[in-house]
C-alpha cells in the first residue's frame, strides 16, 4: 500500500522581512530555463548541483517553502540547472545556507549528498526553525537542540561499515506513515542518501530517522544507513518542523 504522508510537523516561526525590505520582494528575472530541466527530489540525481561549501556550518534556522515550482540556479542570476516544486514528502521546506539580494541558497533533496542551489526569493514563504538535530556516529548518539539548548539526547543505531550513514549537513525532508512496514509508526526522511546503496526496499536509498521494534540496535552499527532511534526520541522529533538542519558527524 502506498505510504500516506502526514501533515507537516509543528510550524516554524514566521520570519519577518529585514528592515527596509518589502514583505513580498519581487524576485529578479533568471535566464530562460532550458527545456527538460530535471526536478530536484529525493528520487533524482543532478550532477550539476554545486556542493555544500560549508558542510559543518551553522545557520540562523531560516527555511523556505516554494509556493509554486521554481527554477534552481548554480549562482544568483545564473543559468538554471533544475527545478523544485512545493511538494516533496509533504510540503517542501528547505534550509537556507546563504543569501544574496533577491536570492537564497538552499540545500537540495537530490543526489549527490550535499547538493545546493540558488532560488529567486519572490515565490518563497519564509519561516525559522528553532531546532537543530545532531547525530554523532562514533558515540552513536542523537542530540536535539532548541534555541541552542540541549533538550533531548538518545542512543541510536547507525549504518554498518558496508552501508554507512553519510556525514555532512542535511535536513528533515518529510514525515510519513508506511502501512507496508511495522518497524516504525512514523518515518522521517532526510535530504541525504546512502553512499553505497541505490535503493532501500524499492525506494531511492533515502536515509531516514525511524524507530525499531527491539532496543538491542541502539548503540550499534546495524542499519543500512538509516538512523534508528528509541520511541521517545521519535515522538520528540515528529514535533520538529520540516526543513530543520541535521548535522551528521564522525564524533
Amino acid at each position: 500500500m502506498r505510504a500516506a504522508p502526514l501533515g507537516a510537523p509543528a510550524a516554524a516561526e514566521p520570519k519577518p522581512a529585514p528592515p527596509g525590505q518589502p514583505e513580498q520582494p519581487v524576485a529578479p528575472v533568471a535566464p530562460a530555463a532550458p527545456a527538460g530541466l530535471p526536478e530536484s527530489s529525493t528520487h533524482s540525481t543532478i550532477e550539476a548541483a554545486p556542493a555544500d561549501p560549508a558542510p559543518v556550518a551553522a545557520t540562523d534556522g531560516s527555511v523556505v517553502h516554494p509556493r509554486q515550482e521554481v527554477l534552481v540556479a548554480a549562482a544568483p542570476g545564473g543559468q538554471p540547472f533544475a527545478r523544485i516544486g512545493p511538494e516533496q514528502i509533504g510540503p517542501t521546506w528547505l534550509p537556507v545556507i546563504a543569501e544574496a539580494p533577491g536570492w537564497v541558497r538552499v540545500l537540495l533533496p537530490s543526489r549527490p549528498n550535499g547538493s545546493t542551489g540558488w532560488l529567486p526569493d519572490g515565490e518563497l514563504e519564509w519561516a525559522v526553525s528553532p531546532y537543530q538535530i545532531r547525530v554523532h556516529l562514533a558515540s552513536m548518539r542523537l542530540e536535539l537542540l532548541a534555541d541552542g539548548r540541549l533538550v533531548g539526547q538518545w542512543p541510536v543505531g547507525i549504518g554498518t561499515d558496508s552501508a554507512p550513514t553519510p556525514t555532512g549537513r542535511t535536513f528533515l525532508l518529510g514525515s510519513f506513515r508506511d502501512e507496508a512496514q511495522d518497524y516504525s509508526p512514523v518515518i522521517l526522511p532526510l535530504g541525504a542518501h546512502s553512499p553505497t546503496l541505490d535503493t532501500f526496499g524499492g525506494g531511492p536509498g533515502t536515509v531516514a530517522i525511524h524507530t525499531w521494534p527491539t532496543d538491542d540496535v541502539f548503540g550499534t552499527a546495524s542499519s543500512d544507513g538509516c538512523i534508528r532511534v528509541p520511541p521517545e526520541a521519535l515522538d520528540r522529533l515528529t514535533e520538529v518542523p520540516l526543513g530543520t538542519l541535521v548535522w551528521i558527524d564522525e564524533q
